[in-house]
């Protein structure tokens, strides 16, 4: 894959729920972007999730594998819902982007946790603890205890046992560990590297290989919590942190506790890289069917993710600061939807904010 042309092929996953909506939203932020500086990407549609399913029989289609290799990134809404959780577990949502991402080997997912001045006060944190938050949780993602084996629920002895096998190779632990450091030589340069090395084995052998990845980098400083600690120290000095690494499940937890931090799941993007960067971008928040349909979603998070897309696969920073700083005056000027409005903020809908980030932008 070329990455960081003028003619950039992007695969559009709408997913379930309330993806259709917000991925509209984005698409209007791309059109906008390609109309008025050139850049020519090229959108294609594709099927991931229940919506795969239905049509398909699977929730991670052999075509949307097909297309998706021919691009040079992937734009996702979200996938999954109730509607689909009868399931064998093979056939869910959930599969399929666990299979794509498996398949892509996009093992590097970078979840930032920002918080916008604007929403300060929607934190459950004070101001004072979180205002100016920016942090970046880097998190393993195509291996650890969610893929290794054995796994499964058996008889034994007379009754049900389950295992999960929390598993690394140091080639996975050394490749996530300098994404890590990369990303840190673009910020402070700081790597918090989040383990139990003091009970797990393979933390034990996480926390050798991010010190020995570390002498690659005399320029970012390299510290280490146990994930209880890091837990704590999330809610207590959020700020003291610049980029934490860590493993797929301690990962997957800690994000979402930092996400909160921001006072709102729907403004926070993610992005999900091999080692090329090319990228699967998605907002964090999940399908939400229960709003689908309902014009209320909050888009901003899947139009951030088209400003992470341009930093890390397309290398168009400056573009990516515009739909960032467009975001932040549609913000400033109190337009909200439902889920980030305070008292005194005007509401309005996933159509009217994707209208008013696209006018920003323009403007």
């Amino acid at each position: 894959r070329i990455l960081g042309n003028k003619m950039s092929k992007i695969l559009i996953l709408p997913g379930d729920g309330i993806g259709i909506e917000i991925i509209a939203q984005a698409v209007k932020v791309i059109d906008s972007l390609n109309r008025n500086h050139a850049m020519g990407m090229n959108l294609v549609s594709g099927l991931l999730g229940g919506a795969a399913y239905d049509e398909t029989g699977s929730p991670f289609p052999d075509e949307t594998i097909r297309i998706a290799k021919e691009c040079n990134s992937i734009l996702l809404g979200a996938v999954g819902g109730p509607k689909w959780e009868s399931l064998e577990r093979s056939l869910r949502p959930e599969r399929g982007l666990l299979g794509i991402r498996s398949e892509l080997e996009l093992f590097s997912n970078l979840r930032p946790a920002i918080l916008y001045p604007q929403l300060a006060s929607a934190s459950s944190l004070k101001k004072e603890i979180v205002s100016g938050l920016d942090l970046m949780i880097v998190r393993e993602l195509v291996g650890g205890i969610y893929f290794g084996q054995p796994r499964g629920v058996e008889i034994k002895n007379g009754e049900r046992f389950g295992v999960n096998s929390a598993t690394y190779y140091e080639s996975e632990i050394a490749r996530i560990g300098h994404s890590a450091f990369q990303i840190a030589q673009k910020r402070e340069g700081r790597v918090c590297s989040v383990d139990k090395a003091n009970v797990l084995e393979v933390s034990e052998l996480w926390r050798d290989v991010m010190e020995e990845v570390s002498k690659e980098y005399s320029d970012v400083k390299l510290s280490h919590l146990y994930v209880d600690n890091a837990a704590m120290q999330l809610v207590r000095d959020p700020k003291q942190f610049d980029v934490m690494v860590t493993s797929n499940l301690f990962g997957d937890v800690l994000s979402d506790c930092a996400a909160m931090l921001t006072g709102s799941i729907g403004m926070l993007p993610s992005a999900s890289l091999d080692k090329n960067n090319f990228g699967m971008y998605e907002p964090i928040h999940g399908s939400a069917p229960d709003i689908a349909g309902k014009d209320i979603a909050n888009p901003l998070a899947t139009i951030l993710s088209v400003s992470m897309m341009l930093r890390y696969s397309l290398n168009q920073a400056e573009l990516a600061e515009k739909i960032d700083s467009a975001v932040s005056d549609v913000l400033d000027q109190g337009y909200r939807t439902r889920d980030i409005a305070g008292d005194s903020q005007k509401v309005v809908g996933t159509e009217e904010m994707g209208d008013l980030v696209v006018k920003a932008l323009e403007s």
